[in-house]
């Protein structure tokens, strides 16, 4: 692996989920959940869950681009969430669970503009895409009972019924991603 990393954030529903699958992908270095682009200062979890923060439940990725690209992480996250629901993604409701990227660079922008730019083009959704592009701001990392939540607890239910599903997936459509 290169030394060479760059971190995007990533918002598409519970950051558990979001986690749960970037942690085994290959050329993800790291994987931390958080908050993100809201008006304050270290947000609480349940200040957050209250959607008067401003705050997105985020996933920040450490990512070597010798090993993976901006643009395949990316195709990677408009598999696992539906961008096209409005602060939504299943049960979840609120502009917590917004879909979103929040680029660091101005290359990983310009990507995210291109990717979305070829999603609609190709009709791939029925609905218009509705996930932001914007630059990070004010993130926080979560509480450290969030991180690495899935894995630790495997068998909690919300993790069985919707991480599960999206890690499959992942497994699925990206095989030739997956760590290991």
């Amino acid at each position: 692996m290169s030394d060479s990393v760059e971190t995007i954030t990533l918002g598409g529903g519970c950051f558990w989920c979001t986690e749960a699958v970037f942690v085994q992908v290959r050329g993800v270095v790291d994987v931390e959940s958080g908050y993100s682009n809201g008006q304050v200062r270290q947000p609480s979890y349940e200040a957050v869950c209250t959607g008067t923060t401003g705050h997105n439940e985020v996933v920040k990725l450490v990512y070597a681009p010798a090993d993976i690209s901006t643009r395949e992480v990316l195709e990677i996250f408009f598999v696992i969430h539906d961008p096209t629901t409005l602060n939504r993604q299943g049960n979840d409701a609120g502009t917590q669970y917004r879909s979103g990227i929040y680029f660091s660079t101005p290359e990983q922008e310009a990507v995210a503009q291109e990717v979305i730019a070829e999603m609609t083009a190709s009709g791939v959704y029925d609905r218009p895409i509705v996930t932001e592009v914007v630059p990070l701001d004010n993130y926080w990392p979560a509480e450290d009972y969030h991180q690495d939540f899935f894995e630790r607890n495997p068998h909690q239910g919300y993790g069985m019924a919707v991480a599960a599903p999206k890690v499959a997936k992942f497994r699925k459509t990206f095989a030739r991603f997956q760590k290991g």
